[in-house]
C-alpha cells in the first residue's frame, strides 16, 4: 500500500472517531463515565492533558489508538504519547513525575514499589494492556549449529563451553522474567550457566547483528525483525510459555490515582476503547500496524508488525504456523482485568533469582498496587464482563502450575534458582 492511500485510510478512521467524539461533546454528554456515579460527586477529569510514556514496540498501540482515533476525547482527556528510549527513563520519568502514565513492563511496577534498583515509591497497575506477542530469538549463528529451541540450545551449550550471553528489556521486567523462565526450564541456570544482560528493545537486533548477544527475549516486532534482517530465528513465544500471560500495563503512581481519580478512569476507558477497536476486526489491526510502524512511533515497516499481530507465525527456519494465542489488547475485556495472581507471579521470580532477598506479603503488595475496584468500576460503566475471581490458575512451559494460593511454597519450590545467602 502507498503512502497516500495509507494517509487517507487514517484520515478516515480519525473523521470517523472525530465525528463520536463531537457527539458526546453536542450532547454535553460523556459516554460511559456518565454510567458511573464516583465519590467526589463528578465525573469530569481533574487533569485533562494526561502524558503517557511508551517504548517502541507492537503493544503499546493500544495507547497510541486511543490518542490517534479520538477515543480520549470522547472522555474528556487528551492523551499525549511520548516516546522514550529505554526502560529505566520510563521507570525515571514515572517516578518524578514527568510522565503520568506509561505502557510499561508488569514488574517494573512491581520493582519501584519494592524499591528494587530504584528509590521506593508507591506504584498503581491501572490495567493489563495485552496478553501474549513477545518471543524468545535465537543467533542465527546458535541455530546452524543446531540450536533452535530450549533443549537443543542446552545441549550446544554443553557440548561448546564458551561465555553465553542472553538480553532482557529491564531487569525486573518481563522479558528477563521469561528469559529466566524458558533457560530453566531447558535446564539452564541463567545466573551460573549464562551472562544476562540489559538491552532496550529497539536495539535489540542491532544488538545481535554485531555479535553482543546469543539470544534475547523482547516484545515484537524486533523478533520478526531478526528474521527479516536474517540474524536470528524464533526458539518460542512467549505464549509458548504461559499461554495468555500478562505482558504490558497501564501504570501511575499511587498519588496520581488518589489525586486524579476521574483522569485516570478516562484514560482507562479510551485506553480499553482502543483496544477494544483493534481485536474487533482483521481491517483494524492492519490499519493499527500501519499507524504504529510510522517514525513517531515504531519506526520500522509495516510488513515487520502486520503478520504477527494476525497470530501468522514463521521461525526463520522455512516453518510457519497460525497461532491461535497471538498479541490480545481486549479478548471481549479478558486481556484487562488486573488479576492479582499476574503481579504476584512476578513477584515470586524476583524472589525466585535473588531480586527479592526475602519473601514479601505477596497478596498484599498485589492489592496496594493492582486497581481492582477502580477497574470494576470502569469496566461496569463500559459494560464489560469482569470475571468473580481476583486470581488465575495457569500451566507453564515446565509444567508447574500457578494458582496464587501459596506463593512463597512456588517460589521456593523450583529446582534452579538463586542459592540464598547464608
Amino acid at each position: 500500500m502507498n503512502k497516500d492511500a495509507i494517509n487517507m485510510g487514517r484520515r478516515s478512521i480519525v473523521k470517523a472517531a472525530a465525528a463520536t467524539a463531537a457527539t458526546a461533546a453536542t450532547t454535553g454528554l460523556i459516554p460511559g463515565l456518565q454510567a458511573a456515579v464516583y465519590a467526589a460527586g463528578s465525573d469530569k477529569p481533574e487533569k485533562e492533558e494526561v502524558r503517557i510514556g511508551f517504548i517502541p514496540l507492537t503493544d503499546c498501540a493500544s495507547v497510541v489508538m486511543a490518542s490517534v482515533l479520538g477515543f480520549d476525547k470522547k472522555y474528556g482527556v487528551k492523551i499525549v504519547p511520548t516516546k522514550e528510549a529505554s526502560w529505566a527513563g520510563v521507570r525515571d520519568k514515572l517516578v518524578n513525575g514527568e510522565l503520568d502514565m506509561a505502557h510499561v513492563l508488569y514488574g517494573l511496577i512491581y520493582g519501584v514499589h519494592l524499591g528494587l534498583g530504584s528509590p521506593k515509591k508507591d506504584m498503581a497497575v491501572l490495567m493489563a494492556l495485552n496478553n501474549n506477542g513477545q518471543a524468545i530469538t535465537l543467533s542465527k549463528a546458535l541455530a546452524d549449529k543446531g540450536a533452535v529451541d530450549g533443549p537443543s540450545l542446552a545441549k550446544l551449550m554443553a557440548k561448546e563451553k564458551r561465555e553465553y550471553t542472553f538480553a532482557g528489556t529491564f531487569p525486573t521486567g518481563t522479558h528477563a522474567m521469561w528469559m529466566h523462565y524458558w533457560l530453566a526450564a531447558a535446564g539452564i541456570n541463567p545466573l551460573s550457566g549464562a551472562k544476562l544482560i540489559t538491552v532496550p528493545p529497539p536495539q535489540m537486533v542491532a544488538n545481535m547483528r554485531v555479535g553482543n548477544m546469543d539470544g534475547f527475549c523482547v516484545g515484537e516486532p524486533w523478533n520478526h525483525r531478526a528474521i527479516m534482517d536474517g540474524i536470528g530465528i524464533t526458539a518460542n513465544t512467549t505464549q509458548d510459555i504461559w499461554k495468555d500471560h500478562p505482558e504490558k500495563v497501564l501504570g501511575t503512581t499511587g498519588d496520581f490515582v488518589k489525586k486524579y481519580p476521574n483522569t485516570a478512569r478516562a484514560v482507562m476507558m479510551a485506553v480499553l476503547e482502543a483496544g477494544r477497536w483493534i481485536d474487533a476486526s482483521l481491517q483494524n489491526k492492519m490499519k493499527m500496524a500501519e499507524t504504529v510502524a510510522e517514525k513517531a512511533y515504531i519506526n520500522t515497516s509495516v510488513d515487520a508488525i502486520n503478520q504477527r499481530i494476525l497470530g501468522r507465525y514463521q521461525n526463520g527456519l522455512g516453518k510457519t504456523w497460525d497461532d491461535p494465542n497471538h498479541m490480545k489488547f481486549f479478548n471481549d475485556g479478558a486481556v484487562n482485568f488486573p488479576y492479582l495472581s499476574d503481579g504476584m507471579w512476578f513477584l515470586t521470580q524476583h524472589k525466585r533469582w535473588g531480586l527479592l532477598k526475602s519473601h514479601p506479603d505477596y497478596l498484599a503488595v498485589a492489592k496496594q498496587i493492582n486497581q481492582v475496584d477502580l477497574y470494576r468500576e470502569v469496566a461496569s460503566a463500559m459494560k464489560i464482563s469482569v470475571p468473580k475471581d481476583v486470581m488465575r490458575t495457569s500451566k507453564l512451559i515446565d509444567g508447574v502450575v500457578w494458582d496464587g494460593k501459596d506463593p512463597a511454597k512456588y517460589a521456593d519450590g523450583f529446582q534452579i534458582k538463586a542459592v540464598a545467602a547464608a
